[in-house]
């Protein structure tokens, strides 16, 4: 018993520790003199691709090769405007929101009004999350409100069907990045994870496959989602929550189980529309909705869960 005690006493110890670092670079009129955490998400983040391109030139595989050189590319695109303040996180979520429902309406087949409406809706809320959050709780407002084009339009034959796609990708699109804000300053601590989480689930699927219960998959959507994945995700969310040192049950649930159902939701999307990826842009990925479905479900959950 006493062995147990002094182990989760060195974990508590472990997960509380002060994690801010200083950062203090001078060349000729730039100055930056920082002391935060987030100075120690960037090094993480920095020794992890290191690790990964390591392991990527010893696997010789051409798709993981392109994957990480994403990857570098996307960390600091993402990274610094998360960590310079709520104001450029905003803008980032907008320009996120933007391009993941110009993917959506061509996976759903929408008419131009109503992706006009989703693109105005991506701007739009995480304006709303940074100047007055107060107006996201308008957000079943919204919902009905997305049916005007159909209505207006006298759209007897589709009208339905088209409201009801462009409403739910209000909410599961511009409504939950909106939430990228409403979690500053973690936000890119989110992010990490869910990445790292994403990778955990395929170690999990890949490395539990031996033993029949890993292999069954969680929905027919997607057989590569199995429940060895999701073993995997919640082991992988666990380790890097308590490395970053923010751990919850709430959390814990909503990064890890969140985020194997965020990619199951956008399956669903796929097998519909008959398609491998939302898009053919992001090298490795496929398209922006292929790469933040896992976040889209995340950042509500992890917004009032965590």
């Amino acid at each position: 018993m006493a062995i147990v005690e002094s182990l989760i006493d060195r974990y508590l110890w472990f997960v509380h520790l002060d994690r801010r670092m200083p950062l203090n670079f001078d060349l000729g009129p730039l100055h930056i003199h920082l002391y935060s955490r987030a100075v120690f998400f960037m090094w993480v983040t920095a020794a992890l691709l290191a690790l990964a391109g390591i392991a990527v030139i010893i696997s010789r595989k051409p798709e993981l090769v392109q994957k990480w050189r994403t990857w570098v590319l996307i960390a600091p695109i993402v990274g610094f405007p998360m960590w310079i303040g709520e104001g450029t996180t905003a803008a980032l979520a907008a320009v996120l929101a933007v391009v993941a429902v110009v993917e959506y309406s061509r996976l759903t087949q929408l008419a131009k009004a109503d992706t006009c409406v989703l693109v105005a809706l991506a701007v739009m809320y995480p304006l709303a999350a940074w100047l007055r959050p107060s107006l996201l709780h308008l957000a079943p407002v919204v919902l009905l409100l997305c049916a005007l084009p159909s209505v207006l339009g006298g759209d007897v034959e589709n009208g339905a069907k088209r409201s009801a796609f462009t409403a739910f990708g209000s909410v599961w699109i511009c409504w939950s990045l909106s939430h990228l804000v409403m979690v500053w300053p973690d936000s890119f601590l989110l992010c990490f994870a869910v990445a790292a989480t994403d990778v955990a689930a395929w170690c999990g699927g890949k490395g539990l496959r031996r033993m029949a219960w890993a292999r069954r998959p969680l929905s027919p959507l997607s057989p590569n989602k199995t429940i060895g994945g999701l073993v995997g995700a919640i082991i992988g969310a666990f380790i890097i929550l308590t490395l970053l040192g923010t751990i919850s049950v709430g959390l814990l649930i909503a990064v890890s189980v969140g985020g194997v159902f965020g990619d199951l939701l956008e399956s669903m999307l796929k097998r519909q529309a008959k398609v491998k990826d939302a898009g053919d842009w992001l090298p490795g990925f496929g398209g922006l909705l292929d790469r933040i479905d896992s976040l889209l479900l995340v950042l509500p959950l992890a917004y009032f869960l965590g």
